[in-house]
């Protein structure tokens, strides 16, 4: 297995102590479960929801939401977070406090996860464990990648996510995000294209898109809809996905968290999408 730099953006004095750990990231929390080294955490995110029993843990809020008073009251010696964490006031308050962060790199794909979790192990000066971690996910990954290729279809689906139908306007994942990168790694085709991130979409650029899938997170609230409520909206009223009723829903950290069950969240979606 290829090793992977360790990377570190922020320091904010040595780490000589390491056994307050504050996870901030959802991938991040299941790594950390995955290389047996749970008792070390204090803390999560309110993304860091699996394994089940991480929700048991004191919540310091939304990663890219943090307030210093939050990370500050569990005092920890060291935290581990998904790039993008924040915001920077929060960042330069603790840098002030002297609480090292260390920074993984959140890229959403095979390489990306591997990455993950080299950079997670030696955070945590556990790098034996993070390798054998690693070599068992990438086994897992292939194995995904070669279900999905006996799955393939000679043209593949044209998925849309939907990430909210707020108002009834659609907020759908364009190129570069984790959802067109699950997407294609279960043997589909993102249906939006020529956008950049999650975008709100007018609804000529729905009609343009003519999914024939729809993939959303699997959660309640304002940003969810129900199927009858998806397909009553006129963007999406004539698309091949009301057609045949296609949606399909995911948890959002399965799905999207690219972590150590992407495998798991790989084979699932491409059974799902394909009619296994």
């Amino acid at each position: 297995m290829i090793r992977f730099a360790f990377c570190l953006l922020l320091l904010a004095g040595p780490v000589f102590a390491q056994e307050r750990v504050l996870s901030v990231g959802g991938s991040v929390t299941e790594i950390i479960y995955a290389l047996g080294q749970e008792d070390r955490l204090v803390a999560r995110d309110s993304t860091g929801t699996y394994p089940p029993e991480a929700e048991d843990l004191p919540n310091v809020g939304y990663m890219r939401a943090l307030s210093p008073e939050g990370v500050l009251s569990v005092r920890p010696d060291l935290v581990i977070a998904e790039d993008g964490a924040g915001p920077p006031e929060t960042l330069e308050v603790l840098a002030g406090a002297r609480i090292p962060i260390i920074f993984v790199p959140d890229d959403p794909s095979p390489a990306g996860i591997l990455e993950k979790i080299a950079v997670v192990g030696d955070a945590l000066d556990v790098p034996d464990q993070a390798e054998i971690l690693a070599r068992d996910v990438e086994k897992q990954l292939a194995e995904a990648g070669a279900y999905v290729e006996d799955l393939a279809e000679e043209t593949p689906p044209r998925v849309l996510f939907i990430l909210s139908a707020q108002g009834g306007r659609i907020m759908a994942g364009g190129d570069g995000t984790g959802a067109e990168a699950i997407i294609e790694l279960a043997g589909g085709e993102n249906a939006l294209t020529g956008v950049e991130g999650y975008k709100p979409l007018s609804d000529e650029a729905v009609v343009a898109a003519a999914p024939e899938v729809i993939l959303m997170m699997d959660r309640d609230g304002d940003h969810s809809a129900a199927d009858e409520e998806l397909f009553a909206m006129p963007a999406l009223a004539g698309s091949p996905a009301a057609s045949d009723g296609r949606v399909i829903r995911m948890d959002g950290l399965y799905l999207l968290g690219f972590g150590p069950r992407t495998a798991e969240a790989v084979r699932d979606l491409a059974a799902a999408m394909h009619g296994s």
